[in-house]
C-alpha cells in the first residue's frame, strides 16, 4: 500500500502529483526545482543557488520521510544547459559521501516547469 508523502518545508506540487511515495520501504521523489517554499518564489539567476535550492526541497522531503541522502539509492538530474554540469555538480555532491552516493543520471532538456534550469528527482530506500 502506498503513503504519500508531503510536508510544508518543500513546494507544494504545481500539477497531479505529491511530493513523494512510499511503498513500503522506497520512497519515490517527485522532481524538485528551485522553488523557495516559504515564499513560493523561484530561486533564479544562479545556478549553484538553484541547485541548493533544489537539493534543500528534496532535504525537506527526506526528513518528512524519516530518511536522510545516505538513503538515496537513485538520482536523475534534468538540466537546461549541459555547460551547467560541473557548478551543479558541485553543489550535487556537498549533499553526498562519494564512496556512498547513488547511481545517478544528468540529462539535458529543452525546457522544465516554469522554465527552470534544473529539476532533481530521487529514489530511497529505509
Amino acid at each position: 500500500m502506498k503513503k504519500i508523502i508531503n510536508t510544508s518545508s518543500a513546494p507544494a506540487p504545481i500539477g497531479p502529483y505529491n511530493q513523494a511515495v512510499l511503498i513500503k520501504d522506497t520512497l519515490y521523489i517527485s522532481g524538485q526545482i528551485p522553488i523557495d517554499p516559504a515564499t513560493g518564489a523561484l530561486v533564479e539567476g544562479d545556478i549553484k543557488k538553484e541547485t541548493k535550492q533544489s537539493m534543500e526541497n528534496l532535504k525537506a522531503i527526506l526528513s518528512e520521510a524519516d530518511m536522510t541522502f545516505e538513503n538515496v539509492v537513485k538520482t536523475s538530474i534534468f538540466i537546461k544547459d549541459m555547460h551547467q554540469f560541473s557548478e551543479i555538480n558541485e553543489v550535487y555532491g556537498a549533499y553526498f559521501n562519494t564512496d556512498t552516493a547513488p547511481a545517478r543520471e544528468t540529462v539535458e532538456v529543452a525546457n522544465l516547469p516554469k522554465f527552470v534550469n534544473v529539476e532533481i528527482s530521487m529514489i530511497a530506500i529505509k
